[in-house]
């Protein structure tokens, strides 16, 4: 598989031509199925544990890994699960930790750049003989996917993975957020992950960081929380080492990136050209779709959901030609 651009058949719902309107949409209005699913708590080597949710069907396993304070109640999760299964994929959520409605137990947290954590759930899995053979990441989780893909090569049991709306260069996409619109965007995720952290450190006995009614916008959180309880100097450090866009050379699995131009969360001149992805990687382009929205229908108020199409499609596609 070569690298390659690729100008995406996208086309945005003519009654949702905004990226914000594409964006908020699906979160307020998209309807999530009620799904059978089978909860495993995965307890780490470091102490901590990580929650995985099985939806059993049958087919090759893909691995769906969420956004910023992303769940399964993400309005991508369980509809993207229900759209691999009736394509013939079997699915796992995975949970970052902290993520799956129970605090984690550490004062680390997961963040951007936790490649550690996805290797040690690939690893259990392997001695468990239920590797995936392929990874879907979303925003957040799609910048932990490239991050893994680029450090490690080309990983035999991964035949394939799909990142959706990935924050390429973490510190401009925190800018973006800061600016215009984008700022409802900053103040939702930033009580997100306020409460998220507060709710931690009652319920595990923390002390709370000095200065906390300070925090003001995800660099501030990502500077006095992230940062420090993670191992890096501070935000800058962090966003620099944990950036996805300086390992996106290195992939060589078959890999699809899907994004819009008009992505809210992030500058459009972070958007990689050819010379910077791997032979593995093509990336899809839409002038249209927001972040990891991508809606499309002629019927006001009947929307058609493309992820649901085009992520199944690749990967029934390559995974037909392995």
């Amino acid at each position: 598989m070569m690298k390659q651009l690729i100008r995406s058949e996208f086309k945005a719902a003519w009654w949702l031509p905004s990226p914000h309107l594409q964006t908020i949409w699906p979160s307020l209005f998209r309807h999530r199925p009620l799904l059978d699913l089978h909860w495993e708590r995965v307890e780490l080597r470091d102490g901590d544990f990580i929650d995985l949710t099985w939806h059993e069907s049958e087919g090759p396993l893909v691995l769906l890994i969420h956004g910023l304070e992303g769940s399964l109640d993400s309005h991508y999760a369980s509809t993207l699960i229900s759209a691999l299964s009736k394509a013939g994929f079997r699915c796992l959520f995975m949970h970052l930790r902290g993520c799956s409605g129970v605090p984690n137990r550490l004062q680390r947290s997961y963040h951007s750049g936790a490649t550690e954590d996805l290797v040690e759930i690939i690893e259990y899995l392997r001695l468990k003989g239920d590797v995936p053979q392929a990874i879907i990441g979303i925003s957040l989780g799609g910048n932990l996917l490239l991050k893994y893909l680029g450090e490690s090569g080309h990983d035999s049991a991964l035949q394939a993975a799909v990142a959706v709306s990935v924050p390429f260069n973490l510190e401009s996409a925190v800018t973006r957020l800061e600016q215009g619109f984008s700022q409802v965007y900053n103040r939702h995720l930033l009580r997100k992950l306020l409460k998220s952290y507060m709710q931690k450190c009652r319920s595990r006995s923390f002390s709370v960081v000095e200065n906390f009614n300070s925090i003001r916008t995800i660099y501030d959180f990502d500077d006095r929380i992230t940062a420090i309880q993670n191992g890096f100097v501070d935000a800058a450090d962090y966003y620099h080492r944990c950036s996805c866009a300086q390992f996106l050379k290195h992939i060589t699995t078959p890999t699809l990136i899907l994004h819009a131009r008009d992505d809210p969360f992030m500058q459009p001149k972070d958007v990689p050209g050819l010379q910077d992805l791997g032979p593995g990687v093509s990336l899809e382009l839409s002038d249209r779709g927001g972040h990891v929205g991508f809606v499309q229908g002629t019927l006001p108020g009947r929307p058609v959901y493309w992820l649901d199409h085009r992520v199944p499609a690749f990967l029934k596609q390559v995974l037909a030609q392995d």
